[in-house]
């Protein structure tokens, strides 16, 4: 706008000089001359000069100006239809200038502003789930404790035999509660900032060796063994070792779980393109492809049935991813041809 401000100016002046010229070279001529006289004579010849330059101004002004005052309409349009609602709404592009970044700022902020409600929407609908899943999980056992504390309360069993029987249930059906609850607090001090992280250096292969001696009499209880491979160097890297033990905890207890068919749990340890990997995989059952991309949701299970046997929430593996991403890590699972793996990847520049 400045330079086309300048150019109708200097256009003006240079355009007012010229036909104050043809004017003076053509004041003899029958008819013009006399009407040159009777403007001298009544207006003069500066205020004369004057119009005819602000007339030109204007004029040349607009010429140049009428296709960015078209543009700023464009801008005008798109702004009243961010305002009604519309982020999708594209932002019209031209040639560099004032005017091209202002419409660059304007296509920022309404992305910046649509991928904020996007994720405010994901938020309220993660959080939706997570009360529906809530609301399910806890009046599963919690309706088996008050049933059979009702039996009980009500006097209605055979004799002291029957009585334990109702006790050991709700006992069972209690610590499946508190279970439960401890996992669903775990969850949400991971997903909403409630962790802070303390990170120190860990000999990582060590860490697995003595993750995997832990789970020795549980791999034991359902006859099988576990087979790791470590590098020969030590794998040290920064991390919070009580944090991430829980990653592995959880994985190896998902391996036992459904993995007893196969009577192995594989633990290995790698480097790859500057990352740590550590993968623990067992022969059990592979995962269906369709459930692949959402085991490590929220609530999510890939054997409804199953799970509600092994006594399995659903937040686990959520919570192990939380905790894998709070490290700046990935997590993933995928089945190979006779194996499922659980697949950490950590990176590496954090080692020390």
């Amino acid at each position: 706008m400045i330079g086309a401000f300048v150019a109708s100016l200097l256009l003006a002046a240079a355009t007012a000089a010229i036909l104050a010229w043809v004017a003076y070279v053509l004041r003899h001529v029958d008819g013009f001359g006399d009407l040159l006289y009777m403007l001298r004579a009544t207006v003069g010849p500066v205020p004369v000069i004057v119009l005819t330059g602000i007339v030109l101004f204007v004029l040349y002004f607009y010429l140049f100006s009428a296709e960015t005052i078209r543009y700023i309409e464009q801008l005008n349009r798109t702004l009243d239809e961010i305002a009604r609602g519309n982020l999708d709404v594209t932002v019209p592009d031209r040639s560099p200038d004032e005017l091209h970044r202002l419409a660059d700022n304007l296509a920022v902020m309404s992305q910046r502003l649509k991928r904020s409600l996007d994720e405010e929407r994901a938020a309220q609908a993660t959080k939706q789930e997570l009360i529906t899943g809530v609301s399910h999980d806890l009046r599963t056992p919690l309706t088996s404790v008050l049933g059979y504390l009702a039996l009980i309360e009500n006097d209605q069993y055979r004799d002291e035999v029957e009585l334990r029987h109702y006790v050991g249930i709700a006992y069972s059906k209690g610590q499946q509660l508190k279970r439960l609850i401890d996992q669903l607090f775990e969850f949400t001090r991971t997903s909403y900032g409630g962790v802070q992280l303390r990170c120190v250096p860990v000999n990582l292969g060590e860490l697995l060796e003595q993750l995997a001696e832990e789970f020795v009499p549980a791999l034991q209880a359902t006859g099988m063994a576990y087979q790791m491979a470590l590098p020969p160097e030590r794998v040290m890297v920064s991390l919070d070792p009580d944090l991430m033990v829980r990653v592995f905890e959880n994985l190896m207890a998902n391996a036992v779980r459904y993995g007893s068919a196969g009577r192995q749990v594989d633990i290995e340890l790698s480097r790859a393109a500057g990352e740590l990997v550590v993968k623990i995989a067992n022969y059990g059952e592979p995962i269906p492809s369709r459930d692949l991309p959402y085991v490590f949701e929220t609530f999510y299970r890939v054997e409804k049935s199953r799970s509600d046997r092994t006594g399995g929430a659903g937040l686990g593996l959520a919570i192990a991813k939380n905790i894998v991403t709070l490290h700046g890590g990935t997590i993933r699972a995928y089945n190979e041809p006779n194996r499922v793996v659980f697949e950490v990847r950590l990176p590496e520049q954090a080692a020390s």
